[in-house]
This record gives C-alpha cells, structure tokens and sequence, in this order.
C-alpha cells in the first residue's frame, strides 16, 4: 500500500492509542497527511491517566512515510472540533477520510451489571464520549469531507452488526454504545451514498491495545505469555491490523459497494489480502462464534 494514498488527507479522531493509532499509522504508511486528535497530550493527561500522547501518534504516523499532525482535541466540545475542522479546511482544502475513533470509555463500564445497579453518571459520561462525540464530528467535518467525490467515513466499534444483534456485549451501557455506531455507520451511508461519498462500521477483533496487554501484564514481543490464562487471546490482533483494513479501503476505486455495511478487520483480510505484522490473518469474529462461544478449546488453525 505504499504511497496509495499520497495527496490524500485524514482525519482519526480519537487516535491517542489503541485501534486509532493503528490506523493513523497505517493511513500514514500509504502516505497519507493525517491529523490525529484526542485529549492525552505531552502536556496534559486524560482521566485515563495513560501514557500515550497523540503527538507520539502524530510522530508514528510520519515515521511510517505520511504527515502526522496532531491537534488537542475534546471531541464532546462542538466549538473545538469545529476549530478543528476549519484548520483543516485552511491546511488542507480537502478531508478524503473521518475516521470516528472516539472511545474513553475504558473505565466508566461494568461487566455483567444490569442498568439499574450500574453506576448512572458513568453510564452516561460512557454514552457521551462515544456516542455523541461521534454525532458532533460528523456534523462539523463531514461538509469538508463531501467537497470532494469519493470520501469515505470509517464509524469504529467493536462487533459486528450480526454478532451484536445476536449477544449480550458487557453491559447496557456497554452494548448501546457499541450497538449506536454501527447504526450510525448505517444512516450515513443513506446520507452520503447519494452524494459520492461512503460510509462503513468497522470492527477490529481481539486487540492488542496498550491498555489490554498492560491488563494482561505483556509486551506486544511477549503477548503468547498470557495463554495460559486466556488461551482464546490467541485468536488476538496488533491495533496495525484494522490500520491495513482501513487503508485498503481508502484505497479503494470500488469502495462504495460496502456503503452502510458493518465490516471486520479479517473479514476484509480475506477481500484485500492484507496480513497482521506477523503476517497472519486472524479472524476474530468468526472464531468467538465458532470456538470461543461454542465452548471449544482454543484453537486458530483456520482463523488465521
């Protein structure tokens, strides 16, 4: 994919780690300009209380071959995102791809706790962050992105839109949240499909997030270690792979045959032919239906 996207320009919103730094990074190694948002910086931390900064996405980004450029930003604050959008615009003159990436949500949800003994304020700060920062993105930058034939808008969760119809994900909370941006990722097809642009719900599977291999007390070099634990995170991915779904989609002539559709990181693999950085093709989704929740012992031979 290299230089498949030069001249192109990119804006993941919610990129300090994680799925969003993986596909800045990506998008970047394609050779695109891509601005990074969020609100962990080198100055200022948010309640997450994390390490990593979206100015070390923004230097990712330009490390792998594209221009990474990072703007503070609180995707909950309409004026600072239109801020945003408006440097863009006087920057760039052009938005090919939006990534809505936006989560912080990590800490604010209970596993297996029903609505009414969860904690309220947090449920609906969970809501907020990654519903309505999603909404407020959109409308700011989505009029930049339609100047131009061709954008594409990438609405990441975590399912897919069969899995999540068909289980229970975590909590009310939890499962509204992840349920409301593939429904998103719906209407604006119908929104932007006529006006030659597309829009998709992308799930990564199993990720190998700063946060999940620090829950898990690994590196990226020694995830294989927690196995013994959870030997289903096997099926796992590196943040890098839902990157190359991305880009190949971004890359895409044909792109609006998905339009609306809810995608997966190794669901597109097999279109694209794209590889993790170990060169596996994990598919993730599958394997929770067919190994995972069927009660099996852990085994990927044929899921990646």
């Amino acid at each position: 994919m290299s230089a498949a996207l030069e001249g192109k320009v990119a804006l993941v919103a919610g990129a300090t780690r994680g799925a969003g730094r993986g596909i800045a990074v990506e998008l970047g190694a394609a050779g695109a300009t891509v601005y990074v948002t969020g609100r962990s910086t080198r100055a200022q931390r948010s309640e997450y209380d994390r390490p990593e900064t979206i100015e070390d996405t923004a230097d990712l980004v330009t490390e792998a071959g594209g221009h990474g450029i990072a703007v503070p930003t609180d995707h909950l604050d309409p004026d600072r995102v239109r801020a945003l959008v408006d440097r863009i615009s006087d920057e760039q003159g052009r938005l090919d791809v939006l990534v809505n990436d936006i989560w912080g949500g990590e800490n604010l949800f209970a596993w297996d706790t029903p609505v009414w003994e969860h904690d309220l304020d947090k449920g609906l700060r969970l809501l907020r962050l990654a519903v309505e920062t999603h909404a407020i993105t959109s409308h700011h930058a989505l009029p930049l992105l339609l100047r131009r034939p061709g954008g594409l808008v990438v609405e990441v969760t975590d399912g897919t839109a069969e899995y999540n119809r068909d289980n229970y994900r975590v909590s009310f909370f939890y499962d509204l949240a992840k349920t409301s941006v593939l429904r998103m990722a719906f209407a604006l097809g119908h929104e932007l499909g006529p006006r030659g642009a597309t829009a998709v719900g992308l799930t990564p599977g199993w990720l190998r997030s700063e946060i999940m291999l620090d829950h898990f007390g690994v590196r990226e070099d020694t995830w294989r270690e927690a196995l013994d634990r959870v030997p289903h995170f096997a099926i796992s991915e590196t943040p890098r792979y839902v990157g190359r779904a991305v880009t190949a989609l971004a890359a895409d002539p044909d792109v609006s045959r998905w339009n609306g559709e809810s995608l997966s990181s190794g669901g597109l693999a097999l279109t694209y032919g794209f590889t993790d950085l170990d060169g596996s093709r994990p598919d993730a989704w599958r394997y929770l239906v067919e190994v995972q929740d069927a009660g099996k012992p852990a085994d990927t031979t044929g899921y990646r």
